[in-house]
């Protein structure tokens, strides 16, 4: 099945590097000698529309075009044949039979005048999806793991492999350092340490520690449950012939475009893309 559509079918058009549409796909370029990107973006928590904001500045500023959808049940071998990098910001939850709202606050359950049934998250991604992304990347393509995709991982062996690690939790927004662990990789070098106002991310890495570059740290002495001040915070490693990128920062635009970290997610574009 072709997914893509026509720019003038498009239900909501955007502002991308090439022009492009939320609820479904654009032509972007017409010659495939320029890398095109899809990026799938938004859940429960995380509106798409603050990310498309973002990611649209950073594919204006590396020259990329970059088609958004919302539509994980069409991740596919066959959708991703047309790209070259697969970016995704959404965690790994849908929840079919609804929800109060994005933030789950219980104020709003005590004022309601009728029950609502508990909300209740069920997986979206399947094994076939996983393969799709791990062949996709092992072919050569590249695959940029942003902030709670790190989610998705929990509920698939194959997203997780190529992935490249886990979710554990994190704690309210507050701010915490990222600090560059290996300096000289081509992501990395030349950048500074930095502060945030963001979730700080706990994950698990899978992979060797020598592809760790990133790392966030709690200078308040805070801890998250009993995972401690710290956690690794970034990874970059090729797979097959293809390479893989996780940042975890990312919970609003404000953490997306701090200087350091902007310069970092365009740094790991190019990487994934092999220009650097």
């Amino acid at each position: 099945m072709n997914h893509r559509v026509s720019r003038r079918r498009l239900l909501c058009g955007g502002t991308g590097a090439a022009g492009v549409g939320l609820l479904g796909f654009a032509t972007g370029q017409t010659s495939r000698q320029r890398p095109r990107t899809l990026a799938l973006i938004g859940d429960r928590y995380h509106n798409p529309d603050y990310i498309r904001v973002s990611l649209d500045r950073l594919f204006r500023e590396v020259g990329i075009p970059v088609d958004y959808t919302i539509l994980y049940d069409q991740l596919s071998r066959d959708l991703l044949k047309n790209y070259d990098l697969f970016v995704c910001l959404r965690d790994g939850m849908i929840w079919p039979n609804g929800y109060l709202g994005p933030d789950a606050y219980t104020d709003y359950e005590q004022r309601l005048e009728n029950d609502f049934p508990e909300p209740k998250p069920e997986s979206w991604i399947t094994e076939e999806q996983g393969a799709a992304v791990k062949e996709f990347v092992v072919a050569g393509g590249g695959f940029y793991s942003l902030h709670n995709n790190s989610h998705v991982s929990l509920s698939s062996k194959n997203y997780r492999e190529v992935m490249g690690g886990a979710y554990i939790g994190h704690p309210a927004l507050r701010p915490f350092q990222v600090r560059m662990v290996n300096k000289e990789h081509p992501i990395t070098q030349g950048i500074q340490d930095f502060m945030v106002n963001d979730e700080q991310h706990f994950v698990a890495y899978d992979k060797d520690s020598k592809h760790v570059i990133l790392e966030s740290e709690n200078l308040d002495g805070l801890e998250y449950e009993n995972h401690g001040r710290k956690s690794v915070a970034g990874w970059a490693y090729p797979y097959g012939k293809g390479r893989v990128v996780f940042t975890a920062v990312g919970h609003t635009n404000h953490a997306m475009w701090v200087p350091a970290h902007f310069e970092l997610q365009k740094r790991a574009v190019r990487w994934l893309l092999k220009q650097i």
